[in-house]
């Protein structure tokens, strides 16, 4: 994967500055880049940290001279020229072309030109992988399942029947992708619902016993979705659960059964999305977020990390806290929390400056 740095600014669409024959073999941080391994030090913190003599991708601002370099990628936008970089030097998952031996693969399938199937893959009935797809080892893919072109899944992934996967989805190792919706009844109105109606008042206590709702929707992920190590997007009961095109899902998610997730999403580790919500395009939910069932949350939602979303969130809204509120009402209240302390102690000494003067008069 050796190219010459000149080669690699032509690809990031950079500037070049310096000796441009200088191979590049590899990219590392500042500070530990070794002989032929481009130095990403795109802020003044990583450029205090490089050698002399070396090669760097460096902010449009920077000086490479100033900094004793051989040569220099300057960008505008360096973490988008980062995006290229790492692309250009990623071998993949080294998964073979062809149809390896030991793959168990259902004689109606249909498998497309150029895919590569890695060592037991078990492929079920009537299924269908892209032209150019991969498919590492271990990855079982249900009846009637759909993989459109280009599409990667690693290791030990578990997708389910009546699948529809996207052209160039990424499917990270050990996530599940259409197992069934977590959807249960009971005979009478349960306990649940109970409190839903009363907001916490319950009539009476009484076994109850659970009864299955089965899925019959599938899933469906559109172009270019990813989609995080161990995550688990549920099947829908009669619908199909929904990702749009563009979103990126990280590891340890829960898609609950019928959610609807729309483009350019990202969901970042550990968020949990109840059955049935709605969520638009755009929308950032940050590190362990949670949203409950049955409701929406508008194009461009941003939720910091933990924030818990109980009720419909408007377009545009920036969330943090449990429950979710306005950041800068979250702020605002977290200062005051802050200043309960010295509100207290400043309660206690009027209270005792008043019950000396009560105390003064009574004497008087």
């Amino acid at each position: 994967m050796t190219q010459t740095i000149a080669d690699l600014a032509r690809a990031l669409n950079g500037r070049l500055w310096g000796e441009g024959d200088m191979a590049v073999t590899g990219a590392a941080e500042a500070g530990q880049a070794g002989p032929g391994q481009i130095a990403l030090a795109t802020t003044p913190a990583y450029t205090a940290k490089l050698a002399p003599g070396g090669m760097a991708l460096l902010a449009a601002d920077a000086d490479p001279a100033a900094l004793g370099l051989k040569a220099a990628i300057l960008v505008g936008r360096p973490r988008m020229a980062m995006a290229g970089l790492t692309r250009a030097f990623d071998p993949g998952p080294g998964i073979a072309p062809g149809i390896h031996p030991s793959a168990i693969i259902d004689p109606t399938a249909e498998i497309g030109d150029d895919a590569h199937i890695g060592p037991f893959v078990v492929i079920g009935a009537r299924v269908r992988i892209g032209a150019g797809a991969r498919i590492a080892s271990h990855v079982s893919i249900g009846a009637d399942t759909v993989i459109g072109r280009d599409a990667l899944i690693h290791a030990g992934v578990r997708i389910a029947h009546g699948v529809t996967i996207g052209a160039r989805v990424i499917v990270n190792p050990g996530a599940v992708i259409g197992g069934d919706g977590f959807s249960f009844v009971t005979p009478e109105k349960s306990g649940v619902e109970e409190i839903r109606e009363t907001l916490g008042e319950r009539q009476a206590i009484r076994e109850q016993h659970w009864t299955r709702i089965h899925s019959l929707g599938g899933v469906e992920l559109g172009d270019d979705v990813e989609i995080g190590a161990n995550a688990a997007i549920d099947r829908g009961t009669i619908r199909a659960t929904r990702i749009g095109r563009g979103t990126k899902v990280d590891s340890l998610v829960q898609v609950g059964h019928n959610v609807t997730v729309g483009e350019d999403c990202l969901l970042c580790g550990l968020v949990g999305i109840a059955g049935s919500a709605r969520i638009g395009n755009r929308v950032v939910l940050g590190g362990q977020v949670g949203v409950s069932d049955n409701i929406f949350v508008g194009d461009d939602v941003i939720a910091g990390g933990a924030t818990k979303i109980f009720t419909n969130a408007p377009a545009g809204r920036v969330l943090l806290g449990s429950p979710a509120m306005k950041m800068e009402a979250h702020v605002e209240a977290t200062k005051n929390i802050r200043r309960l302390p010295r509100l207290y102690a400043q309660v206690a000494e009027l209270r005792e400056t008043v019950k000396k003067l009560l105390e003064k008069d009574d004497r008087d």
